[in-house]
């Protein structure tokens, strides 16, 4: 069975942070959305995936009306939330009284998505789970369609003005991008993450190691769980990290043993990496977070990206259904893109310093000595170095 439904001003596609907010963000301006999400609620709700919220994500939300997404969650300046330890010695950060990076939070992408559809749903947002097959039609006409099947195996087909991608890296949005409109930008930093999922919290919330065995972190997925992260070549699999060897080389790089341990109920090896890809519209589609980009993970600012993406498209659209004027939209793909490149410029940086800081086996002798007196600049003094005479 076949039907058509009534014309919605954005079909949102992808149920994560960049398409949840978005649709929350319209639906506190009256503009009619669906968001359509592959997989189910309880599926969505359960994905664990990384999140921490700069100023710029929280000022997002609040302006919004949004701030109860984040509520409960600590705030304050993100890096003195951050345990570092500098081959085995507790170092700070320094911070600044004006920083941008003050008021961040850590929220836990998990909860912030499950507050999203809360209250998306709570104020009458459509969202539409088990939305499998979807395929978008006529996007560079003023009649863009979205096609999809349903939970219950019948295949809808949604008219608009205009469509978010928000699906992800994955996602099928950005392959409605023409071959030859579409560019991708890639940096491969040469290391990878053996990434682990431990069922122990984390206590500090977030704790990162730079050793000469390489970088090393814990960070927090909640009050139960914890996220393991350790440096490894490109080259690593699965069958060379047992649990034991993952909470022993953990031990290693922090410079003490890392309490409580537990059960580690995932694990992957995640190459580093950042990816653009421009422009970031055609015609009536619009591409918003992980469908546009990913940021190398020790930037912490995937979730940020998203809400940015978010922000800007909505105000655009906004000003257009309010003013009749697209120029905002049109200029919405060299607007994210500035901010873009300026989180990848930033992240790039910062992962080469943490990472080649440590193991000189990827990049040498010279350039771990170039990174380690960038990192001190980052750091307050040795404690070492007021010891009383």
């Amino acid at each position: 069975m076949s039907t058509t439904d009534k014309k919605a001003t954005v079909v949102i596609v992808g149920g994560g942070v960049a398409g949840l907010t978005l649709g929350n963000f319209l639906l506190r301006k009256g503009i009619s959305c669906i968001v359509l999400e592959k997989g189910s609620r309880d599926y969505v709700e359960q994905r664990q995936r990384a999140g921490a919220l700069d100023a710029g994500g929280v000022r997002r939300l609040h302006e919004w009306g949004l701030a109860e997404v984040v509520e409960g969650h600590r705030h304050g300046d993100l890096d003195a939330g951050m345990t570092l330890l500098l081959e085995g010695e507790k170092r700070q950060w320094k911070t600044g009284d004006d920083s941008e990076d003050a008021n961040g939070v850590f929220c836990p992408q998990q909860i912030l998505v499950q507050n999203l559809i809360k209250v998306f749903l709570r104020d009458g947002g459509d969202l539409r789970f088990g939305a499998e097959d979807v395929s978008l039609h006529d996007i560079d006409t003023e009649n863009p369609l979205v096609r999809y099947r349903d939970a219950a195996g019948s295949t809808k087909t949604v008219s608009c003005d205009f469509i978010a991608g928000s699906d992800g890296f994955r996602g099928v949005s950005r392959t409605a991008v023409p071959d030859d409109i579409l560019t991708c930008s890639t940096h491969e930093f040469g290391y990878a993450w053996l990434t682990a999922m431990a069922e122990v919290p984390a206590d500090p919330l977030a704790m990162l190691a730079v050793h000469s065995r390489g970088f090393a972190a814990q960070i927090t997925r909640g009050p139960k769980a914890s996220r393991l992260y350790l440096q490894c070549p490109l080259t690593d699999t699965l069958e060379q990290w047992p649990d034991d060897r993952i909470w022993n080389e953990l031990d290693t790089r922090s410079g003490e043993p890392v309490t409580p341990k537990g059960p580690i109920i995932s694990k992957q090896v995640v190459p580093l990496r950042g990816v653009v890809f421009s422009p970031m519209s055609y015609g009536r589609l619009y591409l918003l977070g992980d469908a546009a980009h990913l940021i190398s993970p020790m930037s912490a600012q995937g979730m940020s990206l998203a809400l940015h993406d978010a922000d800007v498209f909505a105000r655009a659209l906004v000003h257009q259904v309010e003013n009749h004027d697209s120029r905002l939209l049109d200029s919405y793909s060299d607007t994210c893109l500035d901010h873009t490149w300026r989180q990848q410029a930033a992240a790039v940086w910062l992962t080469e310093t943490v990472h080649d800081s440590g193991d000189s086996s990827y990049e040498g002798e010279f350039r771990k000595q170039i990174a380690r007196k960038n990192l001190e600049n980052m750091l307050g003094p040795s404690a070492a170095n007021h010891l009383p005479t």
